[in-house]
């Protein structure tokens, strides 16, 4: 009796693994850039042209259930995580059905219904080592953090709401997120999004609304972030793009960054350009800030070129 039951158990063990590797795949992607840049003026750093890469590979694997449940799952490969620990970094679970929306469970890396729109129409250029100081806090995420995308409501509408439970009970609080998209008109998009961040007692709550449209090969975009903090940082962005090609495309960028109390704004431009052929783009921007750090007069001026590889 013994000897059916182990031919049993094996042939039953035999079929899970027969059918778990015919119902799911296993992908891997990746990317390497390479990157020299140089700054001049107030936020000069004086060590001179800064060369660096980034590199990184995702694996990915999905499959659908019986109950018609699709789960995948992404694992990143990045020695430049944020933490610094490497070689591991962004991972996550997806479980997704026409009728019961998308979940995602970010274990890190994960992003809020807020965060993930709050990126301005620029591209977050002041995010370039030039000065920039006082930009609005983004609603946290967070590791082990919830992000759901409700079944589609109607055409063109998309709304999600996240949780980030508190990582520390003595000071963090469960923070919260909503955003809803639009995309119910050839080539525009409209993005609102809230949401929260902070410790117990210091609750910050962000607002993100932005807009952009696509006509031919031209495209224009406008963002507006901002926090209820004691200094009420504001950033406005712009973006102008011209798609020359479909391998050429230049952009023009702009932001500004206000405070209450502050006796100027600070403001970004940038200009780029990139060619794209085959799984390489080469890009080339230039960079201009004035009063950095709210301080009146100060300039920082940047250039950029970068070499970047999909596979």
């Amino acid at each position: 009796m013994n000897n059916f039951k182990k031919i049993g158990l094996t042939a039953l063990a035999g079929s899970l693994v027969a059918t778990s590797a015919f119902a799911g795949e296993l992908t891997a992607s990746g990317a390497a850039s390479i990157s020299v840049g140089n700054v001049t003026g107030s936020s000069d750093p004086s060590t001179g042209k800064n060369f660096s890469m980034a590199n990184h590979v995702v694996f990915s694997g999905s499959g659908e259930l019986d109950n018609g449940l699709t789960v995948s799952t992404s694992f990143e490969l990045d020695n430049g995580d944020e933490a610094g620990s490497g070689p591991f970094d962004s991972h996550s679970v997806t479980i997704a059905s026409d009728s019961l929306g998308t979940l995602v469970f970010s274990g890190h890396g994960g992003s809020s219904a807020a965060s993930a729109m709050d990126t301005t129409a620029a591209g977050d250029i002041w995010n370039n080592t030039l000065g920039i100081t006082g930009i609005p806090a983004g609603a946290a995420a967070g590791n082990d953090s919830l992000f759901y995308t409700l079944p589609s409501l109607m055409d063109g509408v998309a709304v999600t709401a996240s949780l980030s439970p508190g990582e520390d009970t003595a000071n963090q609080h469960s923070r919260t997120s909503y955003g809803i998209s639009f995309t119910g008109i050839e080539g525009l998009t409209i993005n609102y999004a809230t949401g929260d961040s902070g410790v117990k007692g210091s609750k910050v709550t962000s607002d993100v609304i932005s807009a952009s449209y696509a006509m031919g090969a031209f495209s224009v975009g406008y963002s507006m972030f901002e926090d209820d903090s004691t200094n009420k940082p504001e950033i406005t962005g712009l973006k102008l793009g011209y798609t020359v090609s479909d391998d050429l495309s230049v952009t023009y960028g702009q932001e500004t960054i206000t405070k209450s109390g502050a006796t100027v704004d600070q403001e970004v431009e940038s200009l780029g350009v990139s060619y794209t052929t085959g799984g390489m783009t080469l890009s080339a921007t230039t960079y201009e800030a004035k009063n950095g750090g709210f301080s009146s007069g100060a300039k920082t001026e940047k250039w950029a070129l970068g070499a970047s590889f999909a596979f």
